[in-house]
């Protein structure tokens, strides 16, 4: 093919394939529609992030500092479910997820095209009913929308605030079911299973959990709205229901959930140890299945939560060791992602930090996540600011920091131009400094007893709430550092070539920004995983 050629070939990409704000609302693109997406999710996570920082300068001192008390748990509310059910459970699957994944496995788009565009509006419309709720009768139940409290104490506003995040479940469902059937039908000639990148190991396990655990929620968030104005009694004891039953529906879907959250993050960490240690990932076969096993225990660990809801002692000791194992499959990752980097030719690029960054922070995570699986560790953490830390290090300090590499990894791919490195490594600084700084200071408040979601609090608590105030002001700018990069970026960055990484995925050998159909002919894979070239 002759240079001109070539060139042509380059310039015509899904971004200019159809032209018009139209062709965009209409596409069945996978990579569009994953655009669609981060565009959507990062609005989302502004305003979630815009209510963490209101949160936090509203406990800068006791009592009442900007607000008051019921607005501070208006906002606290909105600030989980917006960030848990509109940021972080959608975001890796659902971004990089549907840009990547049929790239990966040698496929054009994926199985369900109408069906992604479909969950793309799904995951508008319950954010758009949930939104709404700013402008309503008050909600200020706290994300996990506890019975009895949120079918009698509060507003009508609750209703349209759980459809919505019925609606946004079913988002996730469809999202899930594609990824399924995508990776099992859809891969190259010669790409087993035992071929697939761990990035798509991880989306697969993961669509998995969407499946079987976001429908437990939906019937349950159906069952609560039944409740509320029906005035069946499911969860209300003065009806002859049962509290504690909502428990048990709830975290029978929300710890599941939590690796919903993770271990897309996972798979982001793979790829960028591998490429970023310019070495084949160590331990493939343990890290793919360790995804699989991950899934699976996490249907059985939901009591942990409910250690003081009166449970036998049997059961939270069952559930307790249960918990554990889960450290078994998360720790093979974390020691094969070491060995992969043991005398590799580590390069220190942006992705590279924040696949550091989610590593250290993660672990913490996951140990103190071992005090909250034990019994009698958990009766004196238990609702207290302990969890808050435990909670944000595997959340905030895993998802987002691999969300954050992510971004900038495939940044070169989906747009054809490079961020500045440097803003890069200036927002990772400020994001890990400023994310320690805003939660360890929590820990030691949980330990002292100072209880979650509270407004108020004793003046010994003063200094380590200021100071964790002061991180998340730190952990603000540096995402707007991030944001600064990635703008920079589309203006004014380096043109990439197809591989700026030397990346060993398929995504790598194809022009950035990739062709409308990702491909000119279906590539033969020989080679083993990450051995494709």
């Amino acid at each position: 093919m002759s240079h001109a050629a070539t060139s042509a070939h380059t310039e015509h990409n899904y971004l200019n394939h159809q032209k018009g704000i139209w062709s965009w609302l209409t596409t069945l693109d996978h990579k569009r529609i994953g655009i669609m997406y981060f565009i959507a999710i990062m609005s989302f996570f502004l305003l979630g992030g815009i209510f963490a920082l209101l949160v936090r300068a509203e406990l800068f001192t006791p009592g009442k500092t900007l607000f008051s008390a019921d607005v501070y748990n208006r906002m606290m509310t909105y600030h989980g479910a917006i960030m848990v059910f509109m940021v972080i459970v959608p975001g890796i699957p659902a971004i990089f997820g549907n840009f990547v994944l049929p790239i990966m496995i040698g496929a054009k788009d994926v199985a369900f095209p109408r069906l992604n565009l479909m969950s793309w509006y799904m995951l508008m419309i319950g954010a758009l009913i949930t939104g709404s709720t700013l402008f309503m009768d008050r909600v200020d139940t706290g994300w996990t929308f506890y019975t009895p409290y949120s079918s009698i104490k509060t507003g009508m506003g609750v209703i349209p605030m759980v459809l919505g995040v019925f609606i946004i479940g079913f988002s996730s469902i469809l999202t899930g079911l594609n990824f399924i059937v995508t990776t099992h039908k859809l891969r190259a000639p010669g790409i087993t299973m035992t071929r697939i990148p761990l990035m798509v190991w991880a989306l697969y396990s993961t669509a998995i959990l969407q499946v079987l655990a976001t429908p437990v929620l939906a019937i349950t968030l159906l069952l609560l709205v039944a409740e509320k104005t029906l005035g069946v009694g499911i969860f209300d004891p003065q009806l002859g229901g049962d509290p504690v039953l909502f428990q048990h529906f709830f975290w029978f879907y929300s710890h599941p959930a939590v690796y919903i959250m993770i271990l897309p993050a996972m798979g982001v960490i793979s790829e960028l140890v591998a490429t970023f240690s310019r070495k084949v990932i160590f331990g493939y076969t343990a890290i793919a299945y360790s995804s699989l096993a991950i899934a699976g225990v996490s249907f059985l660990v939901w009591g942990h939560h409910m250690f003081v809801s009166g449970q036998s002692e049997f059961a939270g000791l069952l559930f307790s060791v249960i918990t554990m194992l889960v450290g078994v499959p998360t720790a093979i990752k974390l020691f094969n992602w070491i060995a992969t980097m043991y005398r590799g030719s580590v390069r220190l690029d942006a992705p590279m930090l924040f696949a550091l960054g989610f590593m250290f922070l993660f672990t913490i995570g996951g140990l103190t996540g071992v005090y909250l699986a034990s019994t009698g560790m958990d009766i004196h953490f238990h609702d207290t600011y302990f969890v808050v830390a435990h909670f944000h290090y595997v959340m905030v300090g895993g998802t987002l920091m691999a969300l954050m590499g992510a971004l900038i990894y495939w940044f070169p791919k989906v747009t054809g131009k490079m961020t500045n490195d440097t803003l890069g490594r200036i927002s990772w600084v400020f994001i890990f400094s400023g994310f320690n700084v805003t939660f360890y200071p929590q820990f030691i408040l949980g330990a002292m007893g100072m209880p979650r979601r509270y407004y108020d609090y004793l003046p010994t608590f003063t200094e380590l709430n200021q100071m964790s105030t002061v991180g998340s002001w730190l952990i603000g700018t540096g995402f707007i550092v991030g944001l600064v990069a990635v703008i920079h970026g589309l203006i004014a960055g380096e043109k990439a070539g197809n591989d700026p990484w030397g990346g060993k995925t398929l995504e790598w050998t194809i022009p950035s920004p990739p062709p409308h159909e990702n491909f000119d002919k279906t590539p033969v894979v020989t080679g083993g995983p990450y051995e494709y070239r």
